[in-house]
Order: C-alpha cells, then structure tokens, then sequence
C-alpha cells in the first residue's frame, strides 16, 4: 500500500476530526484500509459532518471508518451545497496548504486507497478512470485475457501517417485512375452551410482497403476541378459507399454533376435493420468498440489552413466505412431484405433536386409572423429581404447575420430610430454601426405601406380527408403498426406517412394502381401490396355493410314513423284530411251492402260527422265538403 505523505497527514490532523473526538486524527489512524473498506461512500473527515445534529452523529457502536464519518446506509445523506444551505448553515470555503479551495460539494464516492489525493483532503471517484479502463482492456485484449462477450472500447487516434492529402490536379487525376482498379471505394463529404450563405463542398474524403486520401477541393481550384472522380462514381464495376448519402449525392450533383450508379448507404442499411441508433459513430462503436471523434461536425471546413484534429476526423470518418457495409449487407441477406436496400439506392441514385430559389414569401413561414398586424407583418418584410440581401453580400447565413426572434422584436417594438433599436435583444454596437440606418429605413418603409391580406402560400401539408378517407387512413395504420413491430422496424421506414395518406387518397384496387403511387417505395409494393389491398378490401366490405345496415335501419324507422303519422293524422295536408272525412261521413249515411238501413249505428255516424265537422273548421274546403255531403244526406232520405 502507497504511504501516506507525513507533512499532508499533519495538516489534515491538524483540521480533521472523527465526530466526537477531542483530540487530532494521528497519522497512523489515517490508513485509509478503515472497517468499511471502500463499501460506502463517505465524507471528509470533519468537513460538513462535524455540523450534522447528535440525532444523525454516527454511535461508537457502529465503529465508523477511519475515512467514513457516516457508515450504514439509513445515515447516508447527501450534505450538499443546498442541504447546508437548507439546514441553515452557511458553507465554508476552506483551503488547503497549496491555497486552493476545496470542493463545497461532497459527492458520493468511493475511497482511494493508494493515491494522496485523499490526505490533502478531497474525495475524487477511486475506480479506474474512462482512458486507464480502455487501456487495461487493450492490454488484457492483447494478452488474451479478455472473455470474447466483454466489450472493449477504444479511441479513435487518427495519425498523419494513416491518410494523404491531395492538392494538386495531377495528384487526383492519379487517384482516380487508382480507384478505377480497387470493387470498392468509401467516400465522405465535409461542406460549410453552416458557414456561409453559398454552400460548397470543401473536403472529400476517399478510402479504400488499404489506404485513406483526403481530398481538397479548395487547394485544386474549386469543386467544379473534381471532375477526375466522375468515372468513378458512374462505373457500376466500383461500388460506392456513403453514410447518410443524400446530402452527399445533393451537393456532389450540384457542384460536380456527377451521376451514380452503384451505391450502398451504410444508414439506409442499418434503418432496415432496425437498430436503434443509426449515426456512423453508434454503428462503429457497436459492431468494432471504437469511439469515433464527434468534436469537429461544426467545424468551418473552408477555412485554410486545416488543423490536424479536423483532418483527423475528417479520415475517421471513412476508414471503418468498408467493413461496416460488409457486415450490413450480411446481415440484410440474412433477414432477406438485401433487395429492400438495393432498391433505396436505387432510387437515391435517380433522385434530383430541384434549383434553390430565394423565397420572398419566407417570412410568413417565421413563427409567429401570422399574428402579427399588417403593420408589423410589413416591416417584418422588409426586414427579412434586407436580412437577405446582406447575408448574400458577405456570404453569411442569413441567421448569422439576424436572428428571427430579433426580427419579430423589431416589428413589435416597430424601432424607427437607433435609439430604440439599440435596446432590443440580439442588436449589437457592430449591428447597429454596420445595419443600423438599413434597418430604421426598413422599419419607416413598412410603417408607411401596411401589409394587404395574407397569401396562401403552397406547402406540403396534408390535404383535409374526408370521413371516409380517414376511416381508410386509420386501417392502414392500425395494419402497420403491428406488422412494423414484428418486422422489428421504425413504421416510419416501413411506410411513411405521406405513403399512407397517398394510398388512402387514392383508394387502389389492385398491384398496378399501388405502383402508380410516387409516394411508395419500390419494395414495399412488391413485398406488401397483398396485405395492404387486404386491408383495404376488408375496411370496404366492412364499410358497405355499415353503410347497408345503415340505410336499413333509416328505411325502418322512416317506415314506422309514417305509419305512425296515418294513424294519427299527422304528416298530411289540411284538404286532405277534409277529403278522407268527407268520405267517411259520405259512407256512413249509404246503406250497407245488405239493402238494410243501419237504424242502431245512425246516432254514431250522426255524432261522427258531427264532430268530423267541427274539427275541419279551421279549413274552406273542408266546410264545403261537409256542407256538400250534408245536402245529399237530406236528399237521399
């Protein structure tokens, strides 16, 4: 065991206490091998302990740590910053020999048994730290000491020596006709949106199974000098690798029209794999144990020259590229789904973009500028093209240059001055010397010309369904939740939404109206179209019958209700209930069919038709009638 320094035990004696004790800790009871060896955590001698109340002091009975003011568990407390603040004891900032203030807040830790750390009077975790636990796996891996299910993690250190940088044309002209020869090539690219307003591409990184280059554009003469590379994408003998391929394809297409042919996208692969974490970092780390650097993604790639931790980074992220795909694409033919993946490259090869167009409605997209009033909505106008027009002029991002939510101030406040656009947050001393008179005269220019009414502006949302479609829409979704998760897939990948919606819009019937669809993925109609017609055949019986079961009980209910209306007289005309009165007071005065008068019944027929015309009097027709039918009773007697 390490001893403990002589000159650091007497100062810590000199100022540490066991609870209770009148006299200093010795430095022999300073052996950090006290009763709890390490099992708990504990807390500096005579630190904020000595200050807990008698109730929670440990008993001698307990026999406390040398090291351990408080031992079993039930006293185990966090005293905190904010524990002493609540207890009402004010903190202490005590210092150690060397002047430097010791930690107010004591954390849960184990004890260190070996290192000094302990005798100048702080805790620090005592287990192994992150780099000395990858390098004993390292070292045991290399001694074959590590069992094969025990994960071993290492760093990812990318040296000088591991990669060439191209700079010069007749460098990449070489290259190619080197990579012409190798089946497979990884690529990667780095560009710098976040940096200026006209996006480029500013790195591209090449590796094969042997070796790494990295490639700048910028050196050569610019993206359009790649052009070398153009057989090399478009040869369908090399297979190309990407992760994340479709921003990579975007600016290669648009800087370099280059076209491809044969493509593998080591994140499309892992999507239909479904694994949780689909990142290039999570995919090395799972199946090699390596932990690629994550701290240069932001980087200004355009700025010269480049550091080394950036071109570190930059071949970090191709050099585990190759092997990566083959242990994907084993794995999709094992779970059969090799030919999903092959058709998504496939349309990704295929896929265009169409030309970046500067919006001047874009300002209606900016939160909140819908509740604006005309007023602020038209200064917001003139401020976003203003905004615009500057970011073009020094090749910034437009949010670089101002942000929305100092935008949608500026309108609120309306600042006609720089007095009053001086104070508004996000408007600096150099924004306001540079932008400053450009911004007030933008503010005057829409307070003089309120905005008109509101134009519709043509996005991708979702068409309103009507009952029916949405009916639909929901059996479909009920079909792929289920089947998603026993595919072990996002339903997102599965089918998208706006797939669903499509399919749902539409109402196909058969395999050549599902093709039909843009919105559907090759695979998925070849794979799935039985269940989805399935599903689709089955909501429409369903919904006939529903429909038919409907209408029959509408029918019936009509049906008695009528019924119910003639009994009663309802639901008929004035004239004609006066004509079937008429005729039935005209029959109850004739004979029967017998020849015989009906002497007995005349009283009721007498008093029938007198109150079949005391009810109708309400009506003209209904009295001439009566009075008609009276008049041949007369006559016929």
């Amino acid at each position: 065991m390490r001893p403990v320094d002589t000159s650091q035990a007497a100062h810590l004696a000199t100022r540490n206490r066991l609870p209770g004790a009148t006299t200093p800790a010795s430095p022999s009871e300073m052996d950090p091998g006290g009763p709890c060896r390490g099992r708990s955590p504990g807390f500096r001698a005579g630190g904020p302990s000595a200050r807990l109340p008698a109730s929670r002091q440990p008993s001698a009975a307990r026999s406390p740590c040398r090291w351990c003011v408080l031992t079993d568990p039930p006293e185990l407390i966090r005293w905190s910053f904010f524990t002493r603040r609540r207890a009402g004891v004010r903190p202490e900032r005590e210092r150690d020999q060397t002047g430097h203030r010791l930690q107010t807040r004591i954390r849960k830790a184990k004890h260190d048994r070996s290192r000094s750390r302990i005798a100048q009077g702080r805790w620090t975790w005592s287990g192994p730290s992150r780099e000395n636990s990858l390098a004993d796996n390292v070292e045991k891996k290399s001694a074959g000491e590590v069992k094969s299910g025990e994960p071993t993690k290492r760093s990812s250190k990318t040296k000088s020596s591991d990669f060439e940088i191209i700079e010069t044309g007749p460098e990449l002209e070489k290259l190619a006709k080197e990579l012409l020869r190798e089946d497979v090539v990884a690529f990667d690219t780095e560009a710098d949106s976040f940096y200026h307003y006209f996006d480029k591409v500013c790195l591209v990184q090449v590796a094969t199974r042997k070796k790494c280059w990295l490639i700048d554009p910028l050196k050569i003469g610019g993206p359009s000098k790649l052009a070398p590379l153009a057989p090399v994408f478009s040869s369908p003998k090399v297979r190309v690798l990407f992760h994340a391929a479709e921003y990579d394809i975007y600016v290669l297409k648009r800087d370099c029209g280059f076209k491809f042919t044969n493509l593998f996208d080591t994140m499309v692969s892992a999507q239909l794999l479904g694994y949780p974490a689909i990142g290039l970092a999570a995919l090395v780390e799972r199946h090699f144990g390596v932990s690629l650097p994550k701290d240069e993604q932001r980087s200004d790639w355009s700025r010269r020259p480049l550091r080394d931790k950036q071109l570190s980074y930059a071949a970090s992220d191709v050099l585990y590229l190759i092997k990566l795909a083959e242990k994907l694409e084993k794995e999709l033919n094992k779970a059969d789904r090799l030919g999903w993946a092959m058709d998504e490259f496939e349309t990704l090869c295929g896929r265009r973009w169409p030309d970046r167009a500067f919006d001047e409605l874009g300002y209606l997209r900016i939160k909140g500028a819908r509740s604006l009033d005309p007023v602020a909505l038209a200064i917001l106008r003139e401020l976003f093209l203003l905004r615009d027009e500057r970011a073009r002029e020094i090749d910034r991002p437009p949010f670089k240059v101002l942000g929305n939510r100092t935008l949608l101030d500026i309108c609120r406040e309306q600042a006609a001055d720089l007095d009053s656009l001086g104070e508004i947050k996000g408007i600096s001393d150099l924004i306001l010397k540079r932008l400053g008179k450009d911004l007030v005269a933008a503010v005057k220019k829409g307070l003089r010309k309120p905005h008109g009414p509101i134009p519709k502006l043509e996005t991708g949302t979702r068409r309103r369904m009507d009952r029916r479609t949405e009916k639909r829409l929901a059996a479909l979704k009920d079909w792929r939740g289920p089947r998603a998760e026993a595919l072990k897939l996002d339903p997102g990948v599965l089918c998208p939404n706006a797939a669903l919606e499509a399919i749902a819009w539409a109402g196909p019937k058969n395999a050549k109206d599902l093709k039909g669809l843009p919105e559907l993925k090759t695979w998925l109609v070849r794979e799935f179209s039985d269940e989805i017609l399935g599903v689709l055949e089955r909501h429409d019986t369903n919904n006939a019958a529903e429909a038919a079961g409907t209408e029959r009980a509408v029918d019936e209910k009509s049906i008695g209700k009528s019924q119910r209306s003639r009994r009663s007289g309802r639901g008929r005309s004035g004239a004609s209930r006066a004509k079937a009165r008429a005729k039935r007071a005209q029959s109850s005065t004739h004979p029967n069919a017998s020849g015989e008068a009906s002497d007995e019944a005349s009283p009721n027929k007498t008093a029938t038709s007198g109150k079949s015309s005391a009810s109708a009097k309400g009506s003209p027709k209904a009295n001439s009638a009566s009075a008609g039918s009276a008049s041949r009773t007369k006559s016929d007697s």
